[in-house]
């Protein structure tokens, strides 16, 4: 059975969707903007401040279906300039632990609210 996840500590789903849905011992978390839970703005102008606030949203998701970070096996990042790569990378490696998730990034032809990221996730309680 498929159960929503929902939390205050990240932004809500600006369309119809959930932030997350459990199903069994997995999770599928939605692509997370860098939107600050608290403000409704984003966290930052730059790719690294946006990449942490997007990561921080994900934490929080996981967190409130009782799973980690340490749990994600797959990543998909979003990026609206693909040059950014490199800074989004260095804040994305403080996240994450070995074995890394699996990922994909890719540049987009553009992202909800102009944002210069975003990210999505899998992840399976063993």
């Amino acid at each position: 059975m498929n159960q929503a996840v929902s939390t205050s500590n990240a932004p809500s789903a600006i369309g119809p969707y959930s932030q997350a849905i459990r199903s069994g011992n997995t999770i599928y978390v939605s692509g997370q903007l860098p939107i600050d839970p608290a403000t409704g703005a984003f966290a930052g102008e730059d790719i690294a401040a946006q990449t942490r606030q997007s990561l921080t949203n994900i934490g929080n998701i996981l967190a409130a279906a009782g799973f980690s970070m340490k749990d994600v096996v797959k990543t998909t990042v979003l990026l609206k300039n693909i040059a950014d790569f490199g800074a989004m990378n260095e804040v994305y490696a403080t996240f994450f632990t070995e074995p890394f998730p699996a990922r994909a990034a890719f540049q987009a032809a553009a992202l909800p609210r102009d944002a210069l990221v975003e990210i999505e996730c899998v992840a399976v309680k063993q």
